[in-house]
């Protein structure tokens, strides 16, 4: 072997191989078509979500910014403990257990589920979220504070631990008797897995 060939396949050794190409983000408002958010909205209207809704908002009524703030400061304080009152009883409710089942159910397809009542506050979830309070957010104020049916699609975000695109469709949640809004829901998409759905449908 030459000195030229020798040199050339060091250097090939040495070279780091290229990362994988993030692959290009999908387009939430395509892939979540109307036919989707109605088999959304078909499992929220199970009455279980109706009534911890109501349950909470009876229970909670309207409460002011502090005692909204206390509560989220107690859940965020409650993660990093071993002592989780707030935490084990929102996970122990039965609303999240019938989120996990759904989420379960679904085979990938939802990554996150959680529920939100008349002040934001979380009132069931299939996981533990971040905070408790959800409504000084795009996903709560975009649903609950706009109409009764509304629906708020958020943007793609690249989940680098799973390698998948992901999207939180967020919808408003009405009273099944008033037809008021009372609360809300996020349901957080895996895209990838719903853009490899329709395309193995197609």
């Amino acid at each position: 072997m030459t000195k030229k060939f020798l040199v050339a396949g060091l250097l090939a050794l040495l070279t780091p191989l290229p990362l994988t190409a993030q692959p290009a983000a999908p387009d939430p408002q395509a892939l979540m078509t109307p036919a989707f958010i109605d088999d959304v909205r078909d499992w929220l209207a199970n009455p279980i979500v109706n009534l911890s809704i109501t349950a909470q908002n009876q229970l909670r009524g309207q409460l002011a910014q502090d005692g909204i703030d206390a509560l989220d400061k107690q859940w965020r304080a409650e993660r990093e403990n071993d002592d989780k009152p707030l935490i084990s009883a929102t996970l122990s409710a039965p609303l999240s257990s019938y989120l996990l089942r759904v989420q379960a159910g679904a085979t990938g397809l939802y990554t996150e589920i959680f529920i939100m009542d008349s002040n934001g506050l979380n009132v069931g979830q299939s996981a533990i979220t971040g905070d408790y309070w959800q409504g000084d957010e795009a996903k709560f104020q975009k649903t609950f504070s706009v109409a009764p049916d509304a629906v708020f699609i958020d943007e793609a975000e690249w989940d680098e631990e799973r390698k998948i695109w992901r999207a939180q469709l967020n919808l408003a949640i009405a009273d099944q008797t008033s037809g008021k809004a009372i609360g809300a829901a996020t349901v957080e998409v895996n895209l990838t897995e719903l853009q490899r759905r329709g395309a193995a449908a197609s």
